[in-house]
């Protein structure tokens, strides 16, 4: 208190000049103690938590934490008047046979990046794939089927090219104005994509004077058009707002979920869901099981499964988890009765059984009712929710309540103020069937790169932005 006068008139002085219009900035840890000691942080334009790095940042310097982020531009940092922009997207939608969409979610999720774009005077070149058409050309998986919803989803007629290379993808490029856009040809057509050539990314990234990825579905995959093309776009390659919007989402999941954690994990196989399953065990307090993969536990268990699905290449992986489970204090949910069918066909013979009861020749199908009510009281009292993989058969009606029974569940349970979020193709199609998406915090346009970034790896196409590659 002795010596104390000094720095109390200056703290006083700066608040009474503040009061008069004076715009005040505050640094450094003693000087913030100093008007909080005397009670005048409120009067203060603006408290800066730093101490040495405002004032290297206020001499000029550098910084090399805001250098690495510089150097990879958002989209709202760029400016796009008059750029071409190469934009990778995943507009690989689910056709029926007549060649129509039927869920359209991955292009409408990717349009608020160009209209952006578009609206500052850019143009947008579309680049994606459909399918796996192995490097052939095939007519059922070109990408001109989709050209018409998008250019009613933009209110624009978008251009299409036969071709994502070569002289007539350059013409069509060369010719784009401003505010228009151009759809590439299936990038798959072309051996050289999924096989990350250079000399191919180089011919496409020719094609513009700035790389988007927005294609966060895809982003595990270190393809010609997802990682290798980065390098032709040291200082012009950014992540559009879908992808920034997954990270932060996943990362409310992954990194600051509230607990009670209950994650759902449905599918098919446990061959394509060991690893993300052995992640979430360090992770959740809850891990629900079902779909197909159920029935592998229940044969490692012991349990009859009649002719249903499983891998019994994977029955010693099913009783590691179930023992790490265990081990970890993780409550492991699998289903307890389920509906079984004599054929896999929505018109078969149903029955209701305990699900480690299945006869020969019979399989199972979806959960029963027993254990969707279980399953509906764990989802509605958690906090957080993932859910990845349908949990019986829901495309056919008399299969599909356990995956309705769930979905319901996760959505009053995001009413109540849990976070929830939704990835994988199946998993959205269902939400979407029963008019439920709204009630979803988020959902996911990605399922094996949302898989592998909860698994904590380091997924190539975010590298490839993030860093010189």
């Amino acid at each position: 208190p002795s010596f104390s006068m000094g720095t109390l008139k200056t703290a006083m002085s700066i608040a009474r000049a503040t009061d008069k219009g004076a715009f005040s900035l505050i640094g450094g840890g003693d000087s913030i103690a100093a008007v909080n000691k005397y009670s005048l942080a409120h009067k203060i334009s603006y408290i800066s938590t730093a101490g040495g790095a405002l004032l290297e940042y206020l001499e000029g310097k550098e910084l090399s934490s805001i250098k690495a982020i510089k150097q990879n531009l958002t989209i709202d940092r760029y400016n796009f008047e008059g750029k071409k922009v190469l934009m990778r997207v995943d507009f690989n939608v689910p056709l029926n046979e007549n060649r129509e969409i039927t869920d359209t979610t991955r292009i409408i999720t990717a349009l608020p990046t160009v209209r952006k774009i578009t609206s500052e005077g850019g143009a947008v070149i579309f680049m994606t794939h459909l399918g796996r058409p192995k490097g052939q050309y095939d007519e059922n998986l070109s990408l001109k089927h989709i050209v018409p919803f998008l250019s009613k989803a933009l209110d624009k007629d978008v251009k299409f090219v036969n071709n994502c290379i070569g002289n007539e993808a350059e013409k069509a490029a060369a010719e784009l104005k401003p505010g228009e856009c151009l759809l590439l040809e299936n990038l798959r057509f072309h051996k050289e994509e999924t096989n990350a050539d250079e000399e191919f990314a180089r011919k496409l990234a020719a094609l513009g004077d700035a790389f988007v990825f927005n294609a966060f579905g895809t982003a595990h995959r270190a393809h010609a058009s997802t990682y290798t093309i980065a390098k032709f776009f040291p200082k012009d390659k950014m992540f559009g707002y879908l992808v920034e919007s997954e990270i932060k989402n996943i990362d409310k999941v992954v990194k600051q979920a509230k607990s009670p954690f209950t994650a759902i994990i449905g599918g098919s196989k446990v061959s394509t869901k060991i690893h993300i399953i052995l992640a979430l065990l360090e992770k959740v307090d809850n891990l629900i099981i079902g779909g197909g993969i159920v029935f592998t536990f229940i044969k490692a268990m012991g349990g009859k499964v009649g002719n249903s699905l499983i891998e019994d290449d994977q029955l010693d992986v099913a009783k590691q988890i179930i023992a790490k489970a265990k081990e970890n204090g993780v409550n492991l949910y699998l289903p307890t009765d389920c509906i079984i069918a004599d054929q896999f066909k929505n018109d078969a013979h149903i029955e209701h059984c305990n699900i480690n009861e299945i006869p020969d020749g019979w399989m199972g199908l979806d959960i029963g009712i027993k254990s969707a009510n279980k399953f509906t009281e764990v989802i509605e009292n958690s906090s957080t929710l993932l859910w990845n993989g349908p949990i019986g058969v829901f495309e056919m009606s008399n299969f599909s309540m356990g995956t309705l029974k769930v979905a319901m569940a996760v959505a009053r349970a995001t009413d109540k103020g849990a976070y929830s979020l939704i990835g994988g193709g199946d998993s959205i199609s269902a939400v979407n069937k029963y008019s439920l998406a709204y009630k979803i915090s988020y959902i996911s346009t990605a399922g094996g790169a949302l898989l592998e970034y909860i698994e904590g790896k380091k997924l190539p196409a975010i590298k490839a932005i993030e860093e010189d590659i």
